[in-house]
């Protein structure tokens, strides 16, 4: 691969968000609109296309603060609002959660009992198919990076210091068979609206 390549594929946080947590939103508006089979994984926060306004508002000033960024947020909110529209459209969407990602108080109680809440009413969407991975089972092997899979072209990875695209085929290949892999330990329906109760009446 050439490093012309290299560099379109590996983009640190600072050159992406440049210009503010909005261009940065937007600029993921393309992926999203062609894809048609959205496989997420992830270990530790509720990932985009599930995610309320408030939780998203909470996450992107983090994010902000963290990585002293301007303060565009309300417009960055607007974005990611309007993108996760796309739930609603032609598109399946298959989202694989460890438990403790429903713990992680993001904004505070109220915020993520919303946001576990809105977990609830989307699990009911006949596009949307949400995994829970209980945290008290014996697993084959340890959760992985959290990962974003568009149909079977790209992966999308979010390191601490840069954004990660996969294309190659073959690594492609690997994130769809760790995804099935974690598919396997997950439990769905009734089982995972159980977990997800459990997790908000542990805020009481």
């Amino acid at each position: 691969m050439t490093a012309q390549g290299i560099e379109g594929i590996y983009v640190e946080w600072h050159n992406m968000e440049r210009d503010g947590l909005t261009w940065a939103q937007q600029s993921a508006l393309p992926l999203w609109e062609r894809t048609q089979r959205f496989r997420f994984y992830s270990p530790w926060l509720i990932p985009g296309p599930v995610r309320t306004a408030s939780y998203i508002k909470a996450l992107l000033t983090s994010i902000r603060d963290r990585r002293g960024l301007a303060d565009d947020i309300d417009s960055a909110v607007e974005v990611r609002v309007e993108k996760q529209e796309i739930v609603y459209r032609n598109h399946q969407f298959s989202i694989l959660l460890e438990e403790d990602a429903l713990y992680h108080r993001v904004g505070g109680p109220a915020v993520l009992a919303g946001q576990l809440g809105y977990l609830l009413t989307v699990m009911a969407l006949p596009a949307v198919s949400i995994g829970i991975i209980p945290r008290d089972i014996e697993r084959p092997f340890m959760p992985v990076e959290g990962f974003f899979l568009f149909d079977d072209h790209t992966v999308n990875v979010e390191l601490v210091s840069a954004h990660l695209t996969v294309v190659q085929r073959h690594e492609v290949a690997m994130y769809a068979e760790t995804f099935t892999e974690l598919a396997a330990l997950a439990v769905t329906g009734h089982g995972a609206r159980d977990i997800i109760t459990r997790a908000i009446n542990s805020l009481d």
